[in-house]
């Protein structure tokens, strides 16, 4: 089996070969510029935490274009890198992989596993299925697009812990998004709504056995609002509710509730200095994670991302 690196490194060879050989690219394209979102740290197009509705890349209806990002989240007590590529096809079909590599910090620590390191890989496809958010931008009709994005995490040191709390190392989200852009008044909504098993975005599994069980799809909603203050630089904020699946499984292993999970949120500030680049800067709350081995510190700190599009 090809490492997730090779995966993702082909990934980016055909992404580019395909839009070489593509006979119109999207290098002239009369998208606007942050209405096809930015790289969520999942590799979806959207804001950082949530898909939009939107197709990556600058593509428009005749086109197939392409993106690759990466992102730095720091908190408190944990660091998060990612990185990874989207392929647009036609403003309709999006492929994605992004890659995660989470430093449990202070956790990995508590659990005698200092320096351990936490790698998801996740493939996305999203499709448009009805509406478009540039052209329906004076009626009331949102872009519509349902994805999915599959999500293995690594073996690792924690491999035991989460088989005895009974979380998986796989699992599936499902999501159907709704974008509107008013673009009269520069002010773009999303909400998204996600069937999801993951623990902390996957990164701590999926479900969990042991005790009251938590091992079913449970729907999530996520909100994001951005305001363009010109046509190069937006700002907003998002929500995303996560679930709690671990807390009662941590109970039962009489750690309290030391394994709660909460709510992820972020203020952000977009800028496109040309077509082709977008740098994201965001203040993020990712509530608390692992809080038996943090003393219930919130995971607030700060988000840095950047995308190259064409």
């Amino acid at each position: 089996m090809k490492h997730p690196l090779h995966t993702l490194a082909i990934a980016v060879a055909g992404l580019l070969c395909i839009s070489a050989a593509a006979p119109a690219l999207a290098d002239d394209t009369g998208k606007l510029l942050l209405t096809g979102g930015v790289s969520t740290i999942d590799g979806a197009a959207g804001g950082g935490l949530t898909p939009w509705a939107v197709i990556g890349s600058n593509a428009t209806a005749d086109q197939i274009g392409g993106s690759a990002y990466v992102t730095r989240v720091n908190t408190q007590d944990y660091g998060l890198t990612g990185y990874g590529a989207a392929i647009g096809v036609h403003d309709r079909y999006e492929f994605s992989i992004g890659r995660q590599d989470f430093n449990t910090g202070i956790t990995g620590a508590a659990l005698g596993l200092p320096g351990l390191h936490l790698r998801q890989t996740i493939v996305g496809v999203k499709a448009r299925v009805a509406g478009d958010a540039i052209l329906n931008s004076d009626t009331w009709m949102p872009q519509i697009a349902v994805g999915a994005e599959f999500k293995s995490l690594d073996s690792s040191g924690l491999d035991a812990t989460l088989n005895a709390l009974g979380a998986k190392r796989n699992g599936v989200d499902f999501y159907v998004s709704a974008t509107k852009l008013f673009l009269a008044q520069s002010v773009l909504v999303n909400g998204t709504l996600r069937a999801t098993k993951a623990n902390q975005n996957g990164l701590l599994g999926f479900g969990a056995t042991l005790g009251n069980p938590h091992d079913s799809y449970q729907l999530e909603p996520e909100v994001s609002v951005a305001y363009l203050l010109s046509k190069n630089v937006a700002v907003g904020g998002e929500y995303r509710l996560m679930p709690n699946n671990l807390e009662d499984a941590g109970r039962t292993a009489g750690l309290g509730d030391g394994l709660r999970s909460q709510d992820w949120k972020d203020l952000f500030v977009a800028w496109a200095p040309t077509k082709h680049l977008s740098i994201t800067l965001a203040y993020v709350d990712l509530g608390v994670i692992v809080p038996a081995t943090t003393n219930n510190r919130r995971q607030t700190g700060t988000y840095l991302s950047a995308q190259l599009a064409f």
